[in-house]
């Protein structure tokens, strides 16, 4: 007798207990969100949920004047706790990964975002 195998049925079901679902209704929660420093782009998600390190999820992202959502995959690159310094809200930073729609949303993130990502003013990420 054989084993059974892990069906894609499985497999997505564990791939929905890793989505997380973030909306920036304006221009300035995205800044505050948006992690350009990471290779592909990333977010900010802020999440009570326990994620470790290099956990892949996919991220409901709706962004400010737009009405599609984007469905981008990434893995998780840090983790802010509750009770984190700095008035830091707990969740993850997730790094996008480089497929083309991740790289379709990092561009017009960055399009919204334009000359906020030089401005230096206080951000969740860093």
């Amino acid at each position: 007798m054989t084993e059974p195998t892990t069906t894609g049925a499985a497999s997505a079901s564990a791939l929905r207990s890793n989505m997380l679902q973030f909306s920036a209704p304006n221009v300035a929660t995205l800044y505050v969100h948006y992690i350009s420093k990471f290779q592909n782009g990333g977010i900010f998600v802020p999440t009570s949920r326990m994620f470790e390190l290099g956990t892949e999820v996919i991220i409901a992202l709706t962004l400010p004047g737009r009405e599609e959502r984007f469905a981008i995959g990434g893995k998780v690159a840090w983790v802010t706790p509750a009770h984190a310094q700095h008035g830091r809200s707990q969740g993850v930073g997730v790094a996008f990964e480089s497929d083309d729609k991740s790289k379709a949303a990092r561009a017009i993130i960055e399009a919204i975002l334009g000359d906020m990502l030089t401005s230096g003013r206080g951000t969740q990420t860093f």
